[in-house]
């Protein structure tokens, strides 16, 4: 079965458990499932109950998908996304985005946990992505899928300025700090050397993270405009470097997830 048929027949099957008219698709990362809380849940998948889907193998990953009312709108959210570190390809760690666009999303929100390369940055705090140097591979690289998009897409705006302008209104009025700012996708697992966050920051980035750039190319593949933001977790200052561990990362995370749902419900809800 190629990849197209995959794609139209997991649609299918999950628009006959209930998912019928998506609206906005959202991506959760690493710890930050708690804008899950805010849906009127109609209907959930397990991953593993959905055919052609990966499985999550990050523990902190739920591996649900959630179809409700979120502002009003109608949403289909990833609880729990896939990375290349866990060794999926790149056309599985963005085929539940593709099945989402066959679903009819529009719009799609996406968040992660990142590590601040810039030193004015804190963990803790939120950064709307703005730009992004890719570093990992793409699940364009193969035979183009006509029917998602064309062979050679643009990426001059990988991030909805339109979009982007709604978040910093949000932002605003509900007294959030909101940073904006370069995130670079590096393929993990581990964290990176001081030699390597002094490259990163070199070449532009403010935010580095083993996610997201692959959904976010896919997504500008089929048209579809992106609002991203990075939670940040951990301070990597490569004159300074302290060692860090995945159960702080995700104890910040926890804490800030409040302050990003109230950003990304109010998001939908300006849309």
């Amino acid at each position: 079965m190629n990849e197209l048929q995959k794609i139209k027949d997991t649609a299918e099957f999950i628009r006959k458990q209930g998912f019928t008219d998506g609206e906005i698709g959202i991506v959760l990362g690493t710890g930050l499932g708690n804008l899950v809380t805010k849906i009127e849940i109609e209907k959930e998948l397990s991953y593993s109950d959905i055919p052609n889907f990966p499985v999550s193998t990050v523990e902190f990953h739920s591996g649900k998908l959630i179809y409700g009312k979120l502002g009003g709108k109608q949403v289909i959210a990833m609880q729990g996304r896939f990375h290349f570190y866990e060794g999926y390809n790149m056309d599985e760690i963005v085929f539940p985005v593709r099945v989402m666009k066959v679903l009819g999303i529009q719009t799609l929100l996406v968040s992660n946990a990142a590590g601040a390369i810039n030193t004015s940055f804190k963990k803790g705090e939120l950064m709307m992505i703005t730009d992004h140097i890719n570093l990992q591979s793409n699940a364009l690289i193969g035979k183009n899928l006509e029917e998602l998009g064309p062979r050679f897409p643009d990426m001059s705006e990988p991030y909805s300025k339109k979009l982007s302008k709604i978040a910093k209104s949000t932002a605003k009025e509900n007294d959030i700090k909101l940073l904006e700012g370069t995130y670079v996708s590096v393929q993990g697992p581990m964290l990176e050397t001081a030699a390597e966050y002094r490259y990163l920051y070199r070449i532009g980035a403010d935010a580095v993270g083993m996610s997201t750039t692959p959904e976010v190319i896919a997504a500008n593949h089929m048209g579809i405009p992106v609002l991203a933001i990075s939670v940040l977790t951990d301070e990597c200052d490569y004159n300074d470097l302290k060692a860090v561990n995945i159960e702080e990362i995700i104890a910040v995370a926890g804490k800030s997830e409040k302050v990003l749902t109230v950003l990304f419900e109010g998001v939908v809800k300006a849309i």
